[in-house]
């Protein structure tokens, strides 16, 4: 299997691409999922980060409040790694079952922060999804964000530019949708090319 990851900055089109990616019939596995289930009611990663970062982060189902807890890692770089270094090894181990278990030709892992964790080599191609900044911090805000909880998040992450740079293949998502997709499709052609 051609092990393909998709990453990006915050709010440049990761999860678009990645859900056109799903229509057009490839494998793939969110890390942001992963996370999610391992952030749920009563797990082992959620009780580590409560002993981490206290009981405060819980909600009242066992969960962790994402809220409480990004307020406290946004701020605070250190904080940010304690928490990386609880939740990482567990989506790695993830990511790679997953890809161990598939019997496609091609199989895509969605991972954020690729090139902040260094796990790049574990990869036959690198795809990143780039707007531009401005787009980016405009994206971020209409989730409800205010513009300084916007750029914390953008500054936690290697800036988009740097990681296209880095990257195998860019997917510019400035533009329509129907501009994406047919990057989308054009990746997916040069992907095959390497089969």
């Amino acid at each position: 299997m051609l092990k393909v990851a998709l990453t990006g900055g915050i709010a440049t089109g990761k999860s678009y691409v990645l859900r056109q990616l799903r229509e057009r019939g490839i494998p793939a596995i969110d890390a942001d999922d992963v996370v999610h289930d391992a952030l749920g009611p009563n797990t082992s990663i959620s009780q580590a980060v409560a002993l981490e970062f206290g009981a405060g982060v819980l909600s009242s189902d066992g969960s962790v409040d994402r809220a409480a807890l990004g307020a406290k890692i946004f701020a605070d770089a250190n904080a940010r790694r304690r928490l990386e270094a609880i939740v990482h090894p567990l989506v790695y181990q993830t990511i790679r079952k997953w890809f161990e278990a598939g019997e496609r030709p091609i199989g895509v892992a969605s991972i954020p922060l690729l090139y902040e964790t260094r796990r790049e080599t574990d990869f036959d191609a690198v795809v990143v999804t780039a707007c531009k900044p401005e787009q980016q911090l405009q994206r971020i805000m209409a989730r409800g964000l205010t513009e300084e909880d916007a750029r914390q998040r953008m500054a936690a992450q290697i800036p988009t530019e740097d990681k296209a740079l880095r990257a195998d293949y860019v997917i510019w998502t400035s533009g329509t949708e129907r501009e994406t997709d047919a990057q989308v499709d054009q990746f997916l052609v040069k992907l095959l090319r390497r089969l």
